[in-house]
């Protein structure tokens, strides 16, 4: 005898799931209240497009086809209405969004995008490579430090202070934004040219003892001095 194997029927799954619906309170004349809603539509077009709307009568003693021309009219302003309370059942058809009923009130509250925090404006930049032939590193902002030597061909300018713990062989401009107080420092000096402030030396103005030294350069109202560090 064959087995007949009857096909189970899966259970329908049901899930509960809440949304917050926007409630619409007409009032009288209905269309007033409509004009209202075309005054909030021009601010923000679009802005119920996709939301669900709940419509609530219980202000309004509407009969059965002025509800259906309400109904129709916020769906020419692309509103569509999820369901209906605060009427009695008899004024609704089958056409018309459900009777809604046990709905809670709650309070919407529009969340503002975060604005990105401010970030510290930094005062000064840190190379920690050396600075080779061609390459340029400017930091209007502040004070630039060089862990590394700045090779001939290369320059540094910044709005402040210029630091090298290598030998400096380039050009090194300091105190560009007009900070006649910046200073420039360096292991040794070989520099192609030096700048304060728009005040410079070349090469051949810096004096051959300070070669191969320690040495800093500074305005002196508007002469650049150049001397020793000790």
């Amino acid at each position: 005898m064959d087995a007949i194997a009857k096909a189970t029927r899966q259970p329908v799954r049901m899930r509960g799931r809440s949304y917050v619906a926007f409630t619409f309170c007409p009032v009288v004349p209905i269309a007033g209240w409509l004009e209202e809603i075309d005054a909030t539509l021009a601010r923000s077009p679009g802005f119920f497009v996709g939301k669900p709307v709940v419509l609530d009568l219980s202000a309004v003693d509407l009969s059965q086809s002025a509800i259906a021309h309400l109904v129709a009219s916020l769906e020419q302003r692309n509103i569509r209405v999820l369901g209906i309370e605060g009427v009695d059942a008899g004024h609704l058809t089958s056409s018309m969004p459900p009777l809604l009923t046990g709905g809670r009130q709650c309070v919407l509250t529009q969340n503002e995008p975060k604005k990105p925090e401010a970030k510290p404006k930094l005062t000064s930049l840190l190379v920690e490579t050396p600075v080779r032939s061609g390459q340029s590193v400017v930091f209007a902002e502040g004070d630039v430090t060089v862990l590394g030597s700045v090779g001939s061909g290369a320059e540094i300018v910044a709005g402040g202070s210029i630091h090298i713990y290598g030998t400096l062989r380039g050009r090194a401009m300091a105190g560009v934004n007009g900070n006649a107080a910046a200073r420039i420092y360096c292991h040794r000096i070989e520099a192609e040219l030096l700048a304060i402030d728009g005040y410079y030396q070349t090469a051949e103005e810096i004096s051959a003892t300070l070669r191969d030294r320690p040495a800093q350069a500074w305005l002196q109202g508007d002469i650049m001095r150049i001397t020793p560090l000790i």
